[in-house]
């Protein structure tokens, strides 16, 4: 299943990335044991700053309650909660973002557009003695209108309970972007979503809590033709063919009630399934994730030089979602995900979300509707790119997101048809739809402001 590649045309902005070359990171995979400024607790080996901020590695055992299997992992738990914000003001016609080009020491590829602010309580209160984070106080006392502000998960499977706020602020006058920062349109921040690895998670998550509606992008749109203009009419419905949105929001609820996945905290020391060897922690069967140790050095940082603790995936992670026409109506299937790391045990997510080696599975194991995205392939693929998980804390992780265009299927157990406007408003309340959906809510806007020639 080869990627679908489309021609992304030379612009101003590839020529900025260019420049911003100097900030790259030196970054050096180091044994766990010899992380400057960290800690092992002695009794528990849960790896901790010696501040006690920013986040600390521990174990976990979850179990669904109903007699099933145990399973036991490092999490990261992070009880800060993360600003994530980004300005937004009204172009020649056309709403433009204020975008960074930001050097995380997990990026695949070096600079990765980013929100305006992306910072932690620890970053912004200078936990480390580094600079002060530009734009702050913008989101923390915005004058401005705020389009976007809710908080949101991040991967259940890899954050205990972690939060960041996601916010869009509408500013008025001229502001200059300062050194690594840049106004871009948002059609052209959505060609950039078409690029693999160049627009960071963070800034995808905030694209999906922006109400499309309010750009002015699906005026027209909606009477369009296509597979664009059933995207643009679902944006504008609060009613999908399996009920409206209260309808939805009750059967989360339900998989909310119904949820019997329980969660301990278990020594990081002598975790059943998984090894500390070679100054790194990794599951004992090779797989899923491994817990590594970089030493950084750079410039244009809040600080020039840290170590800490990262997750990397062992493999390529795939986000899907399968996309129908319902009278004229696209209509997106979407998951009711159970994780340890979710705040309310269960979220909507995408019709597919694997960390594993899926297409090594047999067909007897295969996650529901994999199949079906895997025959529509490669025709009835609409969007296909590899894009980056947040490269602060996960090492060189990356996750493949697909949307596949296919006719109706039945939802089945555990899966839902709904329109992209009630994806929307379960989003705006928080806290309901991960970060896999929330990406794959980005690409979706790229498809609807996408150039069909």
């Amino acid at each position: 299943m080869g990627l679908v590649t489309r021609a992304i045309p030379a612009t101003a902005t590839f020529e900025w990335i260019d420049t911003l070359a100097h900030r790259l990171l030196r970054v050096d995979l180091v044994p766990l044991e010899r992380l400057r400024g960290w800690e092992e607790d002695p009794r528990t080996g849960f790896l901790r700053h010696r501040t006690g901020r920013f986040f600390t590695v521990v174990g976990i055992e979850s179990a669904d309650g109903r007699g099933g299997p145990r399973w036991r992992q490092p999490i990261l738990d992070q009880p800060d909660i993360g600003i994530l914000g980004v300005l937004a003001r009204m172009g020649e016609g056309v709403p433009e973002l204020l975008v960074q080009g930001k050097v995380e020491p997990g990026n695949v590829n070096g600079v990765q557009l980013a929100p305006t602010v992306q910072a932690t309580s620890s970053n912004y209160e200078r936990v480390h003695g580094g600079r002060a984070v530009p734009y702050l106080e913008l989101f923390r006392d915005p004058a401005g209108r705020r389009l976007a502000d809710c908080r949101q998960s991040e991967h259940g499977d890899w954050f205990d309970r972690k939060s960041n706020r996601n916010m869009v602020v509408a500013v008025a006058g001229r502001i200059e972007p300062d050194p690594g920062f840049r106004w871009l349109s948002l059609p052209e921040l959505h060609r950039m979503l078409e690029v693999d690895d160049l627009v960071n998670m963070d800034m995808r998550s905030v694209l999906a809590c922006l109400p499309f509606a309010s750009t002015g992008l699906l005026d027209g749109a909606d009477r369009a033709g296509g597979l664009a203009g059933a995207l643009a009419r679902s944006y504008r419905r609060t009613r999908s063919a399996s009920g409206t949105l209260a309808d939805v929001q009750a059967a989360l609820a339900a998989a909310r009630r119904s949820s019997r996945l329980v969660t301990h905290r278990r020594p990081l020391r002598g975790l059943p399934g998984w090894v500390r060897a070679g100054g790194v922690v990794r599951h004992a069967g090779g797989r899923h994730f491994e817990v590594v140790g970089v030493d950084v050095a750079g410039e244009g940082r809040e600080v020039d030089r840290w170590s800490q603790p990262m997750i990397r995936a062992v493999d390529v992670g795939l986000a899907a979602m399968l996309v129908t026409r319902i009278d004229g109506v696209a209509h997106v299937l979407a998951s009711f995900r159970a994780e340890p790391g979710y705040r309310a045990q269960v979220e909507i997510g995408p019709t597919v979300s694997s960390r594993g080696r899926w297409a090594d599975l047999g067909a007897d194991v295969l996650p529901p509707h994999l199949a079906t995205i895997l025959s529509h392939c490669p025709d009835g693929v609409r969007f296909d790119v590899v894009q980056s998980e947040e490269g602060g804390r996960l090492f060189q992780t990356r996750t493949r997101h697909l949307v596949v265009e296919s006719g109706y299927v039945e939802p089945g157990p555990g899966h839902r048809w709904l329109t992209l406007g009630q994806l929307e408003a379960l989003v705006a309340q928080g806290h309901a739809v991960d970060i896999d959906a929330r990406s794959l809510m980005a690409c979706f806007q790229a498809l609807v402001t996408r150039d069909p020639a």
